[in-house]
């Protein structure tokens, strides 16, 4: 009995906004997550009164206007900045590539000392058609930067040496010529105050939901609820593997609490070097300015994927993309299923962007 005009499975960002978007407009939604919770990757647990980002930093920033003034329309957001710290063999770098980063590696104090050494190191160690990602860096950065900030830490991160990487892995490396540490050129850049939570409870107000519910162990009997799905976990699971796997990256995620006031001084610290199984330490409290008398930290360990871990990052190949296009295919003929989210379309979204995409879509579907 269709109960709903919307069935939304997965209570990520994406299915939030169409939600909330599907039920302004005098639609009813039913909302589904396998997980315990809903917020998808953006939720925040809270350990002793401190937010932790459960799958991960998430620290929100956008140019567009109109998506600033959408979050903040559910809890105000403070002025955080992001400006990583990374350790290499024992020194500490700031992030981006700046001039910090310059006079740290080199001593350099003007912007022209800087590009003359980054320019020679182009010039005798890049060359003009990259074949994988060594090649391609060295091309973009010179030698001393990519190994000392790029090398074991992309290597650890995607689990391969950068020779076997393609080089579309880094299309580009963000060089400032100015003692600027803020990692986004983003003209708005916070973090929700109270947490991601705050977000995603204004978002579902008022709207049914379940959590702990698996789509596919009771597929149709869930289906023929509403009228409509909006589908944002995998495609190639939807359609029972049928072009095969889709590949991803997975990652683990180590949470301590320490009976100490401020372990790292820093929201964010990269860990470069190839020996450190870890790529980042994340502590939690500075993203809202904690002054708690304890801390959370989480080390962050990539791995290598299988279908029972969580799918965080798309390995977007050749091959890869050619079954995600198989799966696009089939996708488009679907009358009465809507696909959207990073899992869904098998493409990386900061959180501005899957706002935008969830947007957009809401605004075809129910105009």
């Amino acid at each position: 009995m269709q109960m709903y005009d919307y069935l939304i499975v997965g209570a990520g960002l994406f299915g939030c906004v169409f939600a909330h978007e599907a039920t302004k407009a005098g639609k009813k939604c039913l909302v589904i997550d396998k997980r315990a919770h809903v917020g998808g990757n953006v939720y925040c647990e809270n350990v002793d009164g401190i937010h932790v980002h459960k799958y991960g930093a998430h620290i929100f920033h956008t140019n567009d206007k109109d998506i600033w003034d959408y979050v903040n329309q559910f809890t105000e957001f403070n002025n955080y900045v992001n400006s990583p710290i990374s350790i290499s063999k024992g020194k500490l770098y700031n992030l981006p590539f700046n001039m910090n980063t310059f006079y740290q590696l080199w001593g350099t104090k003007t912007p022209e000392e800087a590009k003359t050494i980054i320019e020679n190191q182009i010039k005798e160690f890049g060359c003009k058609n990259p074949e994988n990602l060594e090649e391609q860096a060295l091309s973009l950065i010179g030698k001393d930067v990519y190994e000392a900030l790029i090398k074991e830490y992309t290597e650890k991160q995607w689990g391969k040496k950068a020779t076997e990487l393609p080089a579309f892995i880094i299309k580009r490396l963000p060089v400032r010529y100015t003692f600027n540490n803020n990692y986004f050129n983003d003209k708005y850049q916070g973090i929700p105050i109270g947490g991601y939570n705050k977000i995603i409870d204004g978002l579902l107000k008022g709207i049914d939901i379940k959590t702990n519910v698996d789509f596919f162990k009771d597929k149709d009997a869930l289906s023929g609820l509403a009228k409509k799905i909006v589908f944002t976990g995998k495609i190639d699971e939807f359609y029972n593997y049928k072009y095969g796997n889709l590949e991803y990256r997975s990652l683990r995620f180590e949470n301590t609490k320490l009976n100490t006031e401020n372990f790292q001084g820093n929201a964010v610290v990269n860990y470069n070097d190839s020996n450190v199984p870890y790529t980042r330490i994340i502590e939690h409290k500075h993203f809202e300015f904690g002054k708690q008398k304890h801390t959370v930290i989480t080390k962050e360990f990539p791995e290598q994927w299988t279908s029972e871990k969580e799918a965080y990052y798309p390995i977007n190949n050749d091959e890869n993309q050619k079954k995600y296009q198989a799966y696009k295919a089939l996708s488009l003929q679907e009358v009465h299923v809507i696909f959207g989210g990073r899992l869904a379309e098998y493409k990386y979204y900061d959180m501005h962007q899957i706002i935008a995409s969830a947007l957009q879509k809401a605004k075809k579907e129910l105009n």
